[in-house]
This record gives structure tokens, sequence and C-alpha cells, in this order.
């Protein structure tokens, strides 16, 4: 079914299920509807509208109490009932003079789930988890339920969700298979050891950004973004009347028309003689050469020899994937383009376009954040022919910047997008704000990940934003790190990822917090780990021993501290109880060592007790140790129930996100 097709099919069930209510007196939240969960030993609010001074009571069959109030001036109610201990299923009557029952309802505990694709992944549909047919048909667990969010946006706070399936489901293979996969195996494994009936609010949204979550009156505090809000706010008053597609081409032409590389809209860097130019070794992504925090559009020039006897047929320039856009010519005359961060490029060569001898390519890449620049493997860095011949390309490129976005107008918000600060928490973190929970996990970071640093700020402001607003306490919050991601890196190289998961182990700083490390089950190829059940398994592990007082380990070693001993650097780890190992049996893997210049090199490390010592032959003056400390690290320190360390480095030295935002 196409994705219009099937909003269309949503929005007629809602359009349906919200007609029923509106014949009825009282009106609930979605939030509200059979087969619901309310959290319990709490007093947990219900509400809903009803005809302006009417009389609102409600009865419930665990107690015998007679619950009422009056409805205000807009037919506004809210009436808190005492909720036991977890049990049930149990009916709740509302009336005001007409009945309206919610049947099925079980008291247990309430767990908001929240954050972009990872946790938005379903087990079956774009998601198709490890196992999944026999996941889905194994998901029999009524005493588990589930709500799930529509997407929706909201320049200013609104009181009500839109949700699907009429709102609250038994889990059953018919609702899990297109719900949230990680949220479903940590419900699981918290039930299957305690026996509580677990109700799980599913409000996430893949590739947004942890701003996009958090509240206007939070975010007004963080420099970074009082800006934003405040155009957000005033565009909730007064409209854009220019779309968002015109304002994007607007911008791009702008990126254009700034370009150093262009003249009056024609590429002037062609053929030009690039002795000027700088030297960069590709692939690489730029920040991990000379272009610290750079975003915009630079210029690569690399001259090739072609030799006299070299086949014409079937050449293709071979480029590997590069960090955003691409604009390729060859001896002046473009080749290809291509947009996309992840996507390969290869383009077709007429044959009367390259000659025998010097041949020069030319590369424009733009890109608008995060990594960039030509990063694919080196082998996939030539130009080939039918015949099987290739001319590597990997080595020294002359590049030339065209244009720094810092100098320039930021790229323009989507005006209804989701990828715009508050514009999440209105619409899909308010309307649950009255709605007893018991704690929230969360699985974010990746598309904040260029802006480790400021995460610093921006997810600890988040998760305080959400506690007082929910106004319960520190409820638990519990999140999963960044697994591993994207091509091995040869040799120690700086980060973003790496600088985010720090970003992200920094916030345990926060009481009642907990982190689920899950560097070692992720995917080079794939954003998208398919291994959700372990990913669940230990936020559930993390749950079961702070939330519910269960003794179980739910963390690898955590380092402590360093020491310089001469050539070595000694590490002190704690939560060392189950033990030091490395996992596979083989010797410990991860760890690099630098001296005070900076230069990272892999380093040995042996274990001793609860301490690991580090070392490298090429390092005679050693002063920092980071581990894991890359896009894809391979790394292998466990404890010995095989919970994985979490990335760290003993260094403070200023890092490749420091200072973007």
């Amino acid at each position: 079914m196409s994705n219009y097709r099937l909003k269309s099919v949503i929005l007629i069930a809602l359009l349906v299920f919200s007609s029923s209510f509106i014949q009825a007196k009282i009106l609930l939240p979605s939030v509200f509807s059979d087969n619901m969960v309310l959290q319990q030993k709490t007093n947990a609010a219900i509400w809903g509208k009803a005809t302006a001074g009417k009389a609102v009571k409600i009865n419930v069959s665990w107690n015998k109490v007679n619950y009422g109030t009056i409805t205000d001036t807009n037919g506004n109610w809210k009436i808190k009932v005492a909720t036991p201990g977890y049990g049930g299923p149990y009916t709740i009557t509302i009336s005001d003079g007409e009945l309206l029952v919610l049947n099925n309802v079980l008291i247990g505990d309430v767990w908001i789930c929240s954050g972009q694709s990872n946790m938005e992944m379903p087990l079956a549909g774009w998601g198709k988890i490890l196992n999944y047919e026999k996941e889905i048909a194994d998901a029999k667990y009524p005493n588990i339920r589930l709500l799930q969010a529509e997407h929706i946006t909201s320049d200013l706070p609104i009181n009500d969700a839109k949700v699907v399936n009429s709102g609250w489901q038994e889990c059953s293979p018919k609702y899990i298979a297109e719900f949230s996969s990680t949220a479903y195996f940590f419900a699981r494994e918290v039930y299957e050891k305690t026996k509580i009936p677990i109700g799980l609010i599913h409000t996430s949204w893949g590739g947004t950004i942890a701003e996009a979550w958090t509240s206007a009156e939070s975010l007004k505090k963080m420099a970074d973004f009082s800006a934003a809000v405040d155009k957000i706010r005033a565009q909730a008053k007064k409209p854009s009347t220019v779309s968002y597609e015109e304002k994007v081409q607007n911008w791009v032409k702008m990126t254009t028309d700034k370009d150093s590389g262009y003249q009056a809209g024609q590429a002037k860097w062609l053929t030009s003689e690039t002795a000027d130019w700088k030297s960069m070794t590709l692939p690489v992504l730029w920040e991990d050469a000379a272009l610290k925090n750079f975003d915009g559009v630079v210029w690569f020039s690399r001259k090739i020899t072609m030799p006299q006897n070299w086949k014409t047929s079937g050449i293709k320039l071979n480029l590997g994937a590069i960090d955003d856009n691409d604009i390729t010519y060859v001896n002046g005359v473009k080749v290809g383009e291509t947009a996309g961060w992840n996507l390969a490029r290869s383009y077709a060569i007429p044959a009367d376009l390259l000659k025998p001898g010097e041949n020069i390519i030319t590369v424009r890449v733009f890109d608008s954040g995060g990594g960039g620049g030509i990063y694919g493997e080196a082998k996939e860095l030539n130009l080939s022919n039918n015949a099987g011949e290739k001319i590597s390309l990997a080595g020294d490129w002359k590049y030339k910047v065209g244009l720094d976005f810092k100098n320039i107008e930021a790229k323009p918000y989507e005006d209804n997008g989701p990828n715009r600060p508050t514009v999440l928490y209105n619409a899909m973190i308010h309307p649950y704000l009255q709605f007893s929970i018991k704690g929230a996990i969360w699985y974010q970071g990746e598309s904040n990940a260029d802006r480790a640093y400021q995460y610093r700020e921006l997810f600890p402001t988040m998760i305080k934003d959400w506690r007082q607003k929910w106004g319960q306490g520190d409820f638990p919050f519990y999140f999963v790190q960044l697994a591993n991601f994207m091509q091995v890196d040869n040799t120690p190289v700086e980060s973003a990822w790496a600088e985010l998961r720090e970003a992200q182990q920094k916030t345990l700083s926060l009481p009642n917090t907990g982190m689920a490390t899950i560097i070692d089950i992720g995917d080079a190829k794939d954003i998208h780990p398919k291994n959700k059940q372990e990913v669940g398994k230990r936020l559930g592990l993390i749950a079961l021993a702070k939330t519910y007082g269960q003794k179980n380990n739910y963390s690898g070693p955590v380092y402590q501290s360093s020491k310089t001993e001469g050539k070595q650097i000694r590490l002190t780890f704690g939560n060392t109880e189950n033990g030091l190992k490395a996992g596979g049996d083989k010797e410990l893997t991860g760890f690099a060592i630098a001296g005070a210049d900076k230069k990272f090199y892999w380093a040995k490390a042996n274990i001793q007790g609860n301490q690991i010592i580090v070392s490298s032959d090429q390092v005679a003056n050693p002063v920092a140790v980071r581990y894991a400390w890359g896009n894809n690290p391979v790394c292998n320190l466990i404890s010995n129930d095989g919970l994985p360390a979490s990335p760290f480095r003993t260094d403070t030295w200023q890092g490749i996100t420091f200072g973007k935002k």
C-alpha cells in the first residue's frame, strides 16, 4: 500500500472514530480507550470534555469510591482516581447522565517510548528485525498493551494526540507487527521478570532532532535555540506565504551565487591551474582531515595520466560515497551529479572525452551538515573500463573551498516538518503530560551527531524539561547509546558519532537515568541495527535493576580514572564485580594512545584485575587513551556476563563538533 493511500485510510478511520465521540456527551482524549493501562499506586488523572456546568461522575471496578466534579465554562473536566497495585482487568464508567464505559482496563506501569527511527523501527514493515516472523507469531502478551501515536507536528502545544488502531490494543501478532520493536522487547523483558502489566505509549518519529521533542520554555533558555523558538511562535500567529520548497530553492540558488567556484552561474574551476590549492588525501571525511567543523562547498581536482594503449570502451568514473551531494566533471564537461550522503557514485564517461596523456577530474562537493567529502573506501575510487583495467584515484587531490556556510544564512526549516524546535513536543508529548507514567525510554541521537557538543546541554535539558512538565519528580529515564555504524577506520580518527556517545554518557550525571550500550551490535551498512531484541533487553535490565529492585547487572565495565606510568597508562574501571574480559576470547581491541602531539596510535591493552594497562611502541610519553572512539570501532571489552564497556576517552581535547550549531 502506498504511503499516500495508507495515510488516507488512517485519516478516514480517525474521522469515523472521532465522529463516534462527537455523538456522545462525554469526550475523552485519545489516550483513554478500552484496553488501556493506568499507572499503579497513584492518583491517576482522567479528563475530557462535556456540556458546560454538567456534573461528571466516575466509578471504577477496583474500589467503591464515587468520584465526581463539575465541568468548567468550556466544558473541561478532570478527576483523579486512586489506583491500587497492579492487576485487572477492570472497567471505568464515566457519566454525565449517559454512560461511557472503558472495558478491559489494566493497572500496571506505563512507559513513554520516544526518539527517532531506531525507536520507531517496527518488527515487520520497513524494519524486518532479526527473526521477525517468529517474533511476531510469538507476541501473545495480553498484559502488555500498545498505544501508537501518529506523526503530527504543531507550532504550539495541543491537548490531544492522534493515535492509530482506535486507541490501546492488547499485544498480539495482529498489532505488534508495526509497533516499535525496541519498546516491545523492553516491555517483554520487564513483564516476564515482574508480571506487572505494561502499557507502552509509543510516540517517535524517524530522522528527528532532540530539540523538536523539547518545549519552548526550556529551549528559550539555550542561546542556540532562542531565536528559532521565537520564529516558530511568530509563524504560528502569522503563517508564511512562501512555500518550504520555494525557500529551499532560493537558499540553494544563494549557495551557488556565493560559491567562489562559480561565475555568472557557470563553473570556473574546472580546468584552471591548481597550484594555489591545498592538498587532501582521499577518501576521507574532511572533518578528519584539514576542514574541522566545516559545512559548505569544496571543489576537488585530480590530474590523471591516461596510457596510450588504455581501452576507451565502457569507461566509468567511480568515486564511492560522497557526503552530501556532488557535481562531477571530466576535462571541463559535466559527467554526472548525485544527491545523497550514502550513495556510491559511478558515472559513465564518453570515449571521446578522455585523451591519452593528462586529464582533469573535478568534483564539487556540497555538504549541509555533519560529515562531508569523498569518504568511501580507497578501492572504490578509480577509473575503470570494460577490459577490467583500473586507474586508482585514491591519494592526493587538490582542493579549494568554494563557500563556507558559516558566512550565509542557515538552511530554512520545513514550515510543517518535524525537524524544527518544539514541534514534536507540542504535538506528540504535550498531550500526555497529565497521564501518569512510570518512566520513559529513549533511542535517538543520530540526527544530532554533527552537533554533539551542543547535545551535552540539549539532551539533559530535554530530560529535565519532560520531568518538570509531567510533575512526577525525577521519573526513570533510560536511553540507548548510539550503535557502531559506517565503515571501520584503519587508523584512529576523530568522530562525531563518538562525541555524541560521549554526550550521552555525560547525561548519566542526571539522577535516575540509565544508558544501554550497544557498541557491539551495530551494522556498518545499516543505521538501523536488526538485533532489537538485545537493545530492548538491555533497556529492560536497567529498569529491572534501578526501577524494580531486582539484583541483576545492567552495565559493562565503566571507566573511572587513568594514571600515566612511564611508557604506559593504567586505567581503572568500576562495575567490575563480574570481572573484565576480552570478548571472543581474543586480545583486547579498540584502544588507542597518544602523546602530547595528540596523534593517536592503536595500542596494546592487558587486563590486570579491575585495571587495564595500555601502551604502544610508537608513543614513548603517553598522555591520553581512547577506547572505541570512532563511528564503527572494533572493540571487545566486556564484563564476564557479556555486556560491553561504553566508549570513553581520558583526554578533554576539543572535538570536531565543538561550536557546531
